[in-house]
């Protein structure tokens, strides 16, 4: 059995970050010492694992639940499983596209900028003015 402390060591996970998923329900409540202390087994631990990769990884919270609740029956396909990672690889892919599309943007930014005053400067221009920009690389939710 764990504490809170050595299972957040154990995982890389800070103590209130286990708390939260124990209230969210993705990590059940631990077992009660006689001092009232989380106790935490090594089930909790695997759970905990997979929970962190997957964060690491940029699954949404939901996703994970998702993908613990399929874990929790390995009997069945693996499809749900896979849609869930192809749906993440898709949003990464679209964040990468998004992030070059800055990365272009910045770049030209600052090689157009001349090194002069302010009130000349392209920087302070362009980030004023979206239209002077090359490409549309703004956050589907701004957009």
């Amino acid at each position: 059995m764990l504490t809170i402390g050595k299972l957040g060591a154990k995982t890389g996970v800070k103590v209130p970050t286990i708390r939260y998923y124990e209230q969210i329900g993705i990590l059940p409540e631990a077992e009660r010492s006689a001092g009232n202390q989380r106790l935490y087994t090594r089930k909790a631990l695997d759970r905990l694992t997979f929970i962190r990769h997957a964060r690491d990884l940029g699954f949404s919270l939901e996703a994970i639940r998702d993908l613990l609740s399929l874990s929790d029956n390995p009997d069945q396909s693996c499809a749900a499983a896979d849609a869930i990672a192809k749906a993440q690889l898709a949003e990464v892919e679209n964040r990468l596209a998004r992030l070059l599309a800055l990365k272009a943007e910045l770049a030209r930014m600052v090689v157009q900028c001349e090194g002069g005053c302010i009130s000349d400067c392209r920087v302070i221009e362009v980030l004023g003015d979206h239209s002077l920009c090359a490409t549309d690389h703004r956050h589907p939710e701004h957009a």
